[in-house]
């Protein structure tokens, strides 16, 4: 399986600096093929990516996702098959529509089995995106709106408020991309690719709680089959009617227990458990077919207390039946704060820097413009 990523930007958005942090840091060991299609572009530095094992496929000048569309889909299916290589990184020029460049790798795809479109990002430099928006309009929104994810280059030449206006602009364009917002110095390569292949909070969230289901039911069956051993062993020993009597009662009040979720759980009529400590979610739904997820990006900063107020909040009630809650994001000190919420227990600690601050709350219920007044997002 060949992986293919698409790294878009306008000239001098630092395309080219992205791409060799990514070949150091993200993708090790890996066999590449960078497929550049030059615009006036300066070219990449070929003695640095032959280093890198890295092949240069030269296509003839001119736009990716214009003219060269028939010739680009050759040149993907040439490079797969001369070089099988495990990613494909394609730089189209800086004037191309990043969606056309989409379109024409998804069509190569469509032929041909072993290669999968991985990721398309744009590379954008955060103190022009207001005028860029104004000056090259449609073809500067374009990569915009059609990016996967949206890489920020130069954040920290702006002060905290208009990195924050410049997020809010891309993100009213793109309601659906990671905007990486914290300067690349401060991220391993790893966490951009992380943010490339869009794993969110939410997923890493509902795979821990469904691991726990797994590993609660695997308990509950083993103490079931312990508890059945020791009740025949005990009828073996013809135990007096007294206790059968008590074993019996308790099987009714058991029983009564489980209708009880049941009735809760039937999921067609939307009923959930209304305890929130309660694990008994688990028993006839996967996590994510019961409860909601709401979560944000963002690049706004939190000091501990004010995590530690936010998440005490979240017992009240007021926001919905919450579960989990997890993220991190930055501080005014410069320092990312991680935080873990269960309810009336949460934990907050010092953690690594993350492509921007992620936030996520899962539960019942969730009063979602409650939240984000919460988080004042």
């Amino acid at each position: 399986m060949t992986k293919i990523d698409i790294i878009s930007g306008f000239l001098g958005a630092g395309k080219t600096t992205l791409i060799k942090k990514l070949l150091a840091e993200a993708f090790p060991g890996e066999k590449l093929v960078l497929i550049e299609n030059e615009f006036g572009e300066i070219s990449i530095d070929g003695g640095f990516l032959k280093e890198s094992g890295v092949e240069i496929s030269e296509m003839s000048s001119g736009c990716i996702c214009c003219s060269l569309v028939g010739d680009f889909n050759k040149a993907l299916k040439d490079v797969a098959a001369q070089f099988h290589p495990d990613r494909i990184l394609i730089e189209p020029s800086g004037v191309g529509k990043l969606s056309d460049v989409i379109v024409a790798v998804e069509n190569t795809v469509a032929d041909v089995p072993e290669l999968r479109l991985n990721s398309f990002v744009t590379v954008a430099d955060a103190t022009k995106v207001k005028v860029y928006m104004k000056n090259f309009g449609e073809f500067y929104n374009n990569q915009i709106e059609s990016a996967g994810t949206i890489v920020l280059s130069r954040t920290q030449k702006l002060s905290q408020e208009k990195l924050e206006a410049a997020a809010a602009m891309l993100r009213e364009k793109n309601p659906d991309a990671a905007i990486l917002t914290t300067p690349w110095e401060e991220l391993d390569g790893k966490v951009i690719l992380s943010a490339m292949e869009k794993v969110s909070l939410a997923e890493e969230l509902l795979e821990k709680m469904r691991a726990e289901h797994a590993a609660e039911e695997a308990e509950h069956a083993h103490h079931h089959h312990e508890h059945d051993h020791e009740h025949e062993h005990e009828h073996e020993h013809d135990h007096d009617h007294e206790h059968e009597h008590h074993h019996e009662h308790d099987h009714e009040h058991e029983h009564e227990h489980e209708h009880h979720h049941d009735h809760d759980h039937e999921h067609e009529h939307g009923h959930v458990c209304s305890d929130p400590h309660c694990s008994c979610h688990h028993h006839h739904h996967h996590a994510d077919e019961v409860f909601t997820s709401w979560g944000r990006e963002t690049p706004k900063v939190f000091s501990r207390s004010e995590i530690d107020r936010i998440l005490s909040a979240l017992d009240s009630g007021d926001y919905g039946k919450i579960l989990r809650a997890k993220g991190i994001v930055n501080s005014p000190d410069g320092a990312w704060l991680e935080f873990d919420y269960v309810p009336e227990e949460h934990e907050i600690r010092e953690g690594h820097p993350d492509y921007t601050g992620r936030l996520c709350v899962i539960g019942a219920e969730l009063k979602e413009d409650k939240l984000a007044e919460l988080f004042a997002l």
